[in-house]
């Protein structure tokens, strides 16, 4: 028969778990939603889905773990519609300029430029080689000359590894849309938002994806829970980018943790989520170890095979 003192010994200390549920440990999740970036038009949702389940579950056997076999995953798909916002904003690029003559957007230009010019800076390409491709073209070098942010790209393109020219262009673009256009970001955000309910749920994002995710998180109104939030591969930290979300603040709750890796050959990963370049608290994790086997060391395949990757989100699953 239980003796007085350990009747308030257990009810003491059931009293506390209900005041302080902090004390207790979280709730692991059983469910995984994927935040794809962009260039994914025209693709099967189903298939990119079994493909990015597939790749994890290398990662889990390079950490010698396994993935738990009642987890769901969530693939919310918004590459078609993204495309189809790109051509109905017609936002040349500046090799398009060049080659069909386009009218410039110039404050899609003044973005890009900025990125670019943080990307080589990054890359450490220097200003000779952006003379080297700019030629002897006599315009002012500027932001607004689409001539000279062409030179950066292509020495970007030749010297900084990685991503060609083309592919930053295009990666930029459809960031700034999705930063600056009401339209884009709300369709987007909703829906991502659909697929993310209030079970708590890990949240694992790519490229363009971390800004979509990060975005939603900081915005949606539910009582959302989410142990962790792994970014791969983010361009959050790229001041162009950056600047379009302040004032930062971090998605704290609902997010518990946020861990941010990235390899540093990466040219769109500019920065880590750090101090200086996203500064929010809880202060985020970053992993700048990851060794990206892809050929522009951005792909999803080299983040989600990685171990030290899939330990974090096995972690909060198991």
């Amino acid at each position: 028969m239980m003796n007085r003192r350990q009747a308030i010994r257990i009810f003491s200390a059931g009293a506390l778990t209900t005041l302080l549920p902090g004390v207790c440990a979280a709730a692991k999740a059983k469910r995984v939603l994927f935040v794809h970036g962009r260039g994914q038009e025209g693709r099967n949702p189903e298939e990119l889905k079994a493909a990015w389940i597939d790749t994890l579950r290398r990662g889990a056997a390079a950490a010698q773990r396994a993935l738990p076999a009642d987890v769901e995953f969530a693939f919310p798909f918004y590459g078609d519609l993204l495309a189809q916002f790109v051509r109905a904003n017609d936002i040349p690029l500046t090799s398009e300029i060049a080659i069909r003559g386009a009218a410039p957007d110039n404050e899609f230009l003044a973005f890009q430029a900025e990125v670019a010019e943080e990307l080589r800076q990054r890359a450490g390409v220097t200003d000779e080689q952006v003379d080297e491709e700019y030629g002897d073209n006599p315009r002012p070098r500027g932001a607004l000359n689409w001539a000279w942010v062409q030179a950066i790209l292509r020495a970007l393109d030749k010297h900084g590894g990685g991503m060609g020219a083309e592919a930053i262009e295009s990666f930029t673009r459809d960031v700034f849309l999705y930063c600056t256009r009401s339209g884009v970001r709300d369709e987007i955000n909703r829906i991502v938002g659909q697929q993310l309910t209030e079970a708590p749920t890990v949240v694992v994002a790519h490229s363009l994806g971390t800004v979509v995710a990060y975005n939603v998180l900081r915005t949606d109104l539910r009582k959302l829970q989410v142990p962790v939030f792994v970014t791969v591969g983010s361009p959050l930290g790229v001041r162009a980018v950056r600047n379009n979300f302040r004032p930062l603040r971090s998605p704290h709750p609902p997010v518990d943790d946020w861990y941010n890796a990235f390899d540093k050959r990466d040219v769109v990963a500019l920065y880590p989520l750090d101090s200086d370049n996203f500064p929010v608290q809880p202060a985020i994790t970053n992993n700048n170890t990851v060794r990206n086997h892809t050929d522009n060391r951005h792909g999803i395949d080299g983040y989600l095979d990685d171990p030290s990757i899939a330990k974090i989100i096995l972690d909060a699953l198991e």
